[in-house]
């Protein structure tokens, strides 16, 4: 744990200000849900909670049948992270922080289709070789989670129908789970 030498004073309903600087770092944003934590030493500690993050053996498990049955690399991610990963690089994924395009992707509420043209590809990640062919955002209660998505290493390559079907019904299935 790493000391931010800010002090904040709980008001009289119990609420406590998280500084901006915080909430920009740690990408928390208005709405966010926290899961409160505490430690028999008086520690009391807030962590973003992630509800597809609940689901992570379950969207990895959905990430290989898509990877198996698609034969490109695929992804499960929530707002912030790469959750589940499979095909080629798995481990490259696994955990790393989604890149900023992406998350503008999710926010758009739309499906991302890659147009084959190299200029335009978007990366799900820093530092990885991979882009995104096709992304589909998982929207829950009205609320974006998380996204699925298949993934290539031609920048030419462009999702055919039945990709664009496959993680559609992916998104709305990890959806439905987690309104459930």
């Amino acid at each position: 744990m790493k000391a931010t030498g800010i002090v904040r004073r709980i008001d009289d309903l119990g609420r406590v200000v998280i500084p901006k600087e915080i909430r920009r770092t740690q990408r928390i944003r208005e709405g966010d849900p926290l899961e409160i934590f505490t430690t028999g030493d008086g520690e009391v500690i807030f962590k973003k909670f992630s509800p597809i993050g609940e689901l992570s053996q379950f969207a990895g498990q959905y990430a290989e049948v898509l990877h198996k049955n698609l034969g490109c690399a695929a992804l499960v991610c929530d707002r912030d992270h790469i959750v589940a990963s499979a095909g080629p690089a798995k481990r490259e994924f696994s955990g790393k922080r989604v890149s900023q395009p992406l998350e503008q992707l999710m926010e758009a509420r739309q499906p991302y289709r890659h147009n084959g043209r190299p200029e335009g590809c978007v990366f799900p990640c820093e530092g990885v070789d991979r882009h995104l062919m096709m992304a589909v955002p998982i929207i829950a209660g009205g609320d974006v989670i998380g996204a699925v998505a298949t993934l290539s290493e031609d920048k030419r390559r462009t999702p055919t129908a039945e990709t664009e079907k496959v993680l559609a019904v992916a998104a709305a299935f990890l959806a439905k789970q987690m309104e459930e």
